[in-house]
């Protein structure tokens, strides 16, 4: 179950969005230089990205860190501040993340492992990500499982890759859940046991999950660890068909086949009624 992270900065089309994304980042992490930083958020928000460069530049420089990423970020990217330069982003990366800036060294390792200016090298990469996880960070925790599970960088150990995955999962994180669920559902490490495995699908299924939806669903067609029930294996196929998943419309129309017009009835009115519960991330 390999992964690819693609880091994303604002364009024409996200820009707005991005940037009260940038205006909460400022509100939750202090920077050694509060209103210079502000300022070169504001100025990439109102559009003068030549003054918000030379802001962000001048922060860097100083060893602000945030800045330090911010400017990575878009060099690694490239788009209205700056041109790509995969080059410039390793570099600010690296400042970064030398001073324990976890969203730095989770990119670092994103770095190294797709080999982006940088030959790839998947040691490299795991030692970042193993470096932002220790601090929290739920996405390098689960790419430490991703690559413990695969046996990149480091000698295969499912032991290790449940322990970070666990963690990540504990916190919302989807891939990770989904990741234990295939782990248990297919005994990859552990004993096979369907109803463990649902356990850590469901959270993810209950807060919109496509994928985790389609997986209950197939769980109640088939009754695997839970008891067979085609009135919410047609609800969780509808759930998941309709944000786009053809596999939860094809088990759609399977069970539909078999129902009742009465379970037929009390699936819709069941996935009419649905509401996510909100998740951890």
């Amino acid at each position: 179950m390999g992964t690819k992270t693609i880091m994303l900065m604002p364009d024409g089309e996200n820009h707005s969005t991005w940037f009260l994304l940038a205006i909460l980042f400022t509100l939750c992490i202090p920077t050694p230089s509060w209103g210079s930083y502000q300022s070169a958020i504001l100025a990439y928000g109102l559009g003068d990205y030549q003054g918000a460069f030379h802001e962000f530049k001048k922060l860097a420089d100083e060893g602000n860190a945030d800045a330090q990423v911010f400017l990575a970020a878009g060099y690694l990217e490239g788009g209205n501040m700056v041109r790509q330069d995969y080059s410039e982003a390793l570099k600010w990366y690296q400042k970064a993340a030398g001073q324990g800036q976890n969203e730095a060294q989770l990119s670092l390792g994103i770095m190294y492992a797709e080999g982006w200016g940088v030959k790839q090298d998947y040691r490299e990469a795991l030692k970042w990500y193993r470096k932002s996880a220790v601090q929290g960070n739920t996405r390098a925790q689960f790419l430490v499982c991703d690559m413990c599970f695969e046996g990149k960088g480091t000698p295969q150990d499912y032991d290790e890759s449940l322990k970070w995955c666990r963690s990540a999962a504990l916190q919302g994180q989807g891939e990770a859940q989904l990741l234990i669920w295939w782990m248990y559902h297919e005994g990859k490490g552990v004993p096979q046991d369907y109803v463990e495995a649902l356990k850590w699908c469901r959270p993810l299924a209950e807060s919109g999950g496509p994928q985790a939806q389609l997986i209950l669903g197939i769980s109640y067609e088939k009754g695997q660890g839970v008891p067979q029930d085609y009135v919410l294996a047609h609800m969780w196929f509808n759930l998941s068909s309709a944000q786009g998943n053809k596999d939860a419309f094809e088990g759609r129309e399977r069970v539909s086949q078999i129902m009742t017009p009465a379970q037929m009835a009390e699936a819709q009115e069941l996935a009419r009624n649905w509401k996510p519960k909100p998740g951890e991330e």
